[in-house]
Parts: C-alpha cells; structure tokens; sequence
C-alpha cells in the first residue's frame, strides 16, 4: 500500500483508546503527522479533549521503499530487500519512485528542529517511530548524513523502545538545546494491551 493510506490494526486502534485516557486532559495543540496510521492513533484524544488536529508535512515517517516495488510480497518476502538496503547504507540510494534517500529523511528531520521553538509548551504530537528515533539520535548529537552515520543510527533506531503508543518527552533545556525521555509507565501500558 502507498505508505500514506496504511491503515491502523485492531490492535493499534486498541492501543489508540487506552493513550487517549492518559494522554494530558488540556494539550495546547495537537500536531500529527499526515499519514493516515498516525491521524488515526489521534482520534480518540482529539475526541476526549475537544480538538482539532494540526497536519505537520514533516512528521511522516520515512519512506524506504516504494510500495510498488514489494506489490504482492508479505512481510518475510520484503525482508531481504530491507536488510539489503541498510546493509548497502548508501544515504543517497533511492528505493523507487514513491521512496524516499536516507539524506532526504535525514534532511526532513534536520528541517524540523527549528519547528520546535515554534511549537507551544505542552503540546501533543502524533508521529512515527523511525522520525522520533532520528528526532532522538539528532537531539544527542549525532549525525546521520553518510555510510558510517545512516548504520550507526540503525543500530540506534531498533534498539530504542518503540511499541505502538510509545510516549517520548522532549523539553527544553536552555535555549535552543533540548533533551528528550521516555514515559516508562505509558509505555508499559502500552506493552500490556500488545499482550492482552
């Protein structure tokens, strides 16, 4: 499917009503990504606490490989293609028309840091989870930008916690730098209704 249209599970739609009731009760603004999974995820909270959704056009997750080129195939059948794009790491490969290179999804994300001064202290937003993994790794400093970066934050991106639901606080510290941390108990929340 376009990566866009990819709908919500029964279990992410589980996991959409159990984190509108422990999301904060007065968000000052809830900003989503556009891609139908995450605008999904949304929906309960925005209904709980009464409002409407801001799309952000650089929240999106990043776009590996063109649908069309894993038409037909199941998840054990993509898996080789996967594993051959990381492998190869080249940040300037382009997997299809529809895909995205690392250096653009890197870029995107390098594009949104200034985003969050403009952003409202207290605000809500709805992402993906290899955006946020990249948000985190540029937060500590890291970059991203060749062979050696787009591997090392590979290892980074599937060590992080990320279940359905994962809720990750980013602050900032002083001007212009910021910190970010998980919400353990949220998570394992999380984690509970995966098992349920």
């Amino acid at each position: 499917m376009d990566h866009a249209a990819i709908p919500l599970s029964a279990l992410g739609e589980q996991h959409a009503h159990a984190l509108a009731s422990v999301l904060p009760s007065q968000p000052t603004a809830i900003i989503c990504s556009e891609y139908l999974r995450a605008l999904r995820t949304a929906q309960p909270y925005t209904d709980r606490v009464g409002m409407n959704i801001q799309t952000h056009p650089l929240l999106h997750e990043f776009s590996t490989i063109d649908p069309a080129l894993l038409e037909g195939m199941n998840g054990e059948q993509r898996r080789p293609f996967v594993e051959a794009y990381w492998q190869e790491s080249d940040p300037l490969k382009r997997m299809g028309q529809a895909a995205e290179t690392f250096a653009e999804f890197d870029q995107r994300v390098t594009s949104f840091l200034p985003e969050l001064q403009r952003i409202p202290d207290g605000a809500v937003l709805f992402g993906h989870g290899m955006w946020i993994g990249m948000l985190f790794w540029k937060l500590l400093g890291f970059r991203a930008c060749d062979t050696m970066g787009m591997k090392a934050f590979r290892r980074f991106q599937l060590g992080l916690p990320m279940p359905n639901g994962a809720v990750y606080h980013v602050c900032e510290s002083s001007p212009g730098r910021w910190h970010g941390h998980v919400d353990e108990k949220i998570m394992r929340l999380m984690l509970a209704v995966r098992s349920s």
